[in-house]
């Protein structure tokens, strides 16, 4: 068995799940100089997502779903995925984001699993609290670790693909570290790095 992580904002999907909906709340460049301080290791990362989250207090659920339902995915998600997986690649996506997001991308996309955060609603609003297993700056390294330990899984056999500072933790872990469209702090780390919004083009490195 081989394994394949991904990050799901700006690597699977185009774009930043909460500047999606920040977007619909007009506070759109709050969210995007936060999140780029984030992905480029100038702030940390859960100080940043606490601070986001906050902005976005008093929405209502339903808005917020109907917006991560229909979040445009990169193209040669689907495709590389399903290839992947044919190459005996077990594929999950880890995401800093929520499964707000990711629940209804592994339906359209394919992947095996999820790891996510999750928004805090109470009486259909978001409260401007949230919980999840993608909270800090090393949880995705962490996480891979034990899945690596769980299925016996070791660096040669794991590829890990992201785009910003908090999927350094990973390409710890990883014997193949692709940056897809990446910040250069992930850049200098990574042996693969692919500048072309395709997410096939990863698969001319495998």
């Amino acid at each position: 068995m081989k394994l394949a992580v991904f990050d799901f904002d700006s690597t699977l999907m185009q774009g930043e799940t909460l500047e999606f909906i920040a977007k619909e709340f007009g506070i759109e460049p709050l969210m995007k100089k936060i999140t780029t301080e984030a992905m480029e290791g100038k702030i940390d990362f859960f100080e940043s997502l606490l601070k986001r989250v906050s902005l976005l207090r008093g929405a209502k659920e339903s808005k917020i779903k109907e917006i991560c339902e229909n979040l445009p995915y990169t193209k040669g998600a689907k495709e590389t995925i399903t290839e992947l997986k044919k190459q005996g690649y077990k594929v999950v996506c880890f995401s800093g984001g929520y499964e707000t997001a990711t629940i209804p991308a592994q339906k359209v996309l394919g992947y095996d699993a999820q790891f996510s955060n999750i928004f805090h609603f109470k009486n259909g609003e978001l409260t401007g609290m949230l919980g999840g297993e993608m909270m800090f700056s090393d949880s995705k390294g962490k996480m891979l670790k034990r899945l690596q330990n769980l299925f016996n899984i070791n660096k040669e056999d794991t590829l890990a693909v992201g785009d910003g500072a908090n999927d350094l933790s990973m390409f710890n872990f990883a014997g193949n570290r692709a940056a897809f469209c990446a910040k250069p702090i992930l850049k200098e780390h990574a042996n693969i790095i692919i500048d072309i919004k395709d997410l096939t083009e990863l698969l001319n490195y495998l």
